[in-house]
């Protein structure tokens, strides 16, 4: 078996003891990196009458309340496309004609590009892509306990991610790397994202020069020139209105930036009903909607045309505590509706699997699952948070990590296609078995058995004694186990010196220069 050392920039270092020919094959079941289609028709939570009454109070909200826009340019744009603005505030109220004729020239699809051309993702339609944890202040495995985020981990959970073929982008840093110094932690962060992974990424919108680094970095390592990528979507921002009714100066700053070079903005309020967002759910999908349309109107206000993907992210408080709740039946109910309005307006739809859990316990998996089926039966395209989310995002764990892709390799073969042809009809199987046999040693059987069914990497489906004299492994250990050897496995994925190089020159000139502010 390897070991795994933490060893900051070198990240997970092997120590060779044993390790034999043909042993990538003995890893864990995998399905092959491939995006989910969405098969079956959505779940349609309200009426369609319902539906319109959501959509025509988020237009009063916005045309009679309205809502604060925190940046001076974002305003005068706004201005200037229609939008009133009421003189010396930051109040921004829409008529809901400009309203809907903006929103009509965002896409509904886009091609979201890798690094790797085979990573590529196609995002809108039936298309379903799975991100990793991202944003967590703290990590936590079965060795070490629960501890605050580091550059070690954060490395080890890129390159975990990476071998885990059904996740397919980066939602932001899967931990934060705390000890990274916040003026230079994107371009130390964005550099690991980049050489130890090849999957599509996003950048944290916290200032313009944060931005613009990430874009630059993304360009190097593509190897494109700036009007490829102009052309070519290449990485997203996450834009989080501050609810209820803001949007602050680094959210607007990251749609000046990255809506007007044509880049992946995910608008999406976060709106905790009871605490941010009206205590009822209609209420809160209401006010969910209104910033979701202002976002997307800022979008194609600076750019029309350009990528946009409507973001739900509604749920509920403890009224005890005051604590987020996850994965809960109002969560469930709201990502459905939520995939209604994206598909109203004929826009892409982000959702996320997330818990509440503290640890890895029948809580974080019935959670998780409540996530994954509101999300997928409300047609999501962009999962965030897919694989990895604890403790309602303030940690990362690395057995949940295995666990949750786990349950995302599931959803991926629940979509898979029924196929019904001659062949697998099995009426020659069934002649040659005939009344009351079995059809373990039928030919048809034989000639499937290795690929008849999904292949578990935690699910443990024999009987109790076998069980027993394996040890009564349960879930947490084993995912313990699997992440371990899939690190040990781990090798990064190509890249091409020069490539590396002018990376880090870039980083290098750019801490020299001393990063970004950190100060808004």
């Amino acid at each position: 078996m390897t070991d795994i050392e933490a060893t900051g920039e070198g990240g997970a270092r092997r120590r060779r003891t044993g390790r034999v020919a043909g042993e990538r094959s003995r890893l864990p079941q995998q399905r092959p990196w491939a995006q989910p289609r969405l098969r079956y028709p959505p779940t349609d939570a309200v009426s369609a009458d319902e539906l319109e009454s959501i959509h025509l109070a988020s237009l009063r909200i916005l045309e009679e309340i309205g809502m604060d826009f925190l940046d001076a340019e974002a305003r005068e744009l706004l201005a200037a496309a229609g939008a009133h603005v009421e003189p010396g505030t930051e109040r921004v109220r829409f008529e809901p004609g400009m309203v809907s004729e903006r929103i009509r020239t965002a896409p509904a699809s886009f091609t979201l590009h890798a690094r790797n051309p085979a990573h590529h993702l196609r995002i809108g339609g039936d298309h379903v892509a799975f991100g990793a944890v991202s944003s967590a202040p703290n990590v936590s495995d079965l060795d070490h306990g629960r501890r605050v985020g580091n550059r070690a981990d954060f490395q080890n959970l890129v390159r975990l991610a990476q071998m885990l073929d059904t996740v397919h982008f980066f939602g932001g840093y899967p931990v934060e790397p705390i000890d990274l110094h916040a003026s230079i932690r994107h371009l130390d962060a964005f550099y690991d994202l980049l050489t130890l992974a090849d999957k599509p990424l996003h950048a944290y919108s916290l200032g313009r020069e944060r931005n613009r680094d990430c874009l630059e970095m993304v360009r190097i390592a593509r190897g494109i020139d700036d009007a490829t990528l102009d052309n070519e979507p290449s990485i997203f921002t996450v834009i989080n209105s501050s609810s209820p009714l803001r949007l602050d100066t680094p959210m607007l700053h990251g749609i000046l930036e990255y809506s007007a070079r044509n880049q992946v903005i995910v608008i999406t309020p976060f709106t905790l009903a009871g605490a941010m967002a009206p205590v009822t759910l209609a209420g809160a999908l209401a006010q969910q909607n209104a910033e979701a349309l202002a976002g997307v109107v800022m979008t194609q206000v600076v750019r029309p045309g350009s990528p946009v993907v409507y973001g739900g992210f509604t749920s509920n408080v403890d009224m005890q505590s005051g604590a987020p709740a996850f994965g809960t039946p109002e969560y469930m109910r709201s990502a459905l509706v939520g995939g209604q309005l994206a598909r109203r307006y004929g826009l892409p739809y982000r959702s996320s699997n997330v818990c509440a859990a503290n640890a890895l316990d029948a809580q974080a998996a019935y959670e998780s699952v409540f996530s994954l089926w509101g999300a997928v039966m409300g047609g999501v395209n962009l999962l965030m948070h897919g694989a990895g989310w604890m403790e309602g995002g303030l940690h990362a764990g690395f057995e949940k990590m295995i666990l949750d892709a786990e349950l995302l390799q599931m959803v991926s073969a629940f979509l898979d296609p029924v196929v019904v042809d001659e062949d697998t009809l099995g009426l020659d199987a069934i002649r040659e078995v005939g009344p009351g046999g079995h059809f373990f040693g039928a030919a048809h059987t034989q000639a499937r058995f290795r690929t008849a069914f999904h292949k578990p990497m935690i699910s443990d489906w024999r009987n109790f004694e076998t069980w027993q004299e394996a040890g009564s492994p349960e879930a947490a250990g084993k995912a313990n186990h699997i992440w371990k050897e899939l690190l040990a496995a781990y090798e990064p994925p190509a890249i091409e010196e020069a490539v590396r190089e002018e990376l880090a020159a870039f980083v290098a000139r750019r801490t020299d220069e001393g990063g970004v502010p950190t100060d808004f």
